[in-house]
């Protein structure tokens, strides 16, 4: 994944808010999380088996959601 990520400074703008702002939109573009998962080596069958088990935990979320709104 090549991301070029870039947080300009708005006017007035703290820097408390600046770095929440990055750490933000790192989390809505999952880079973090694609870091941490190349720290290491992991198996393809590992690979399989942690998006299946995403997946299943995915539909369980969204399947829930909709129950509690109907």
């Amino acid at each position: 994944m090549a991301n070029n990520l870039t947080i300009k400074p708005r006017r007035n703008e703290n820097q408390e808010r600046l770095i929440k702002r990055f750490i933000k939109k790192t989390k809505k573009l999952g880079i973090l999380e694609e870091i941490k998962d190349r720290r290491f080596y992991k198996k393809p069958s590992d690979k399989k088996r942690r998006a299946r088990q995403k997946a299943i935990a995915r539909r369980k979320k969204e399947e829930a959601k909709r129950n509690k709104n109907n």
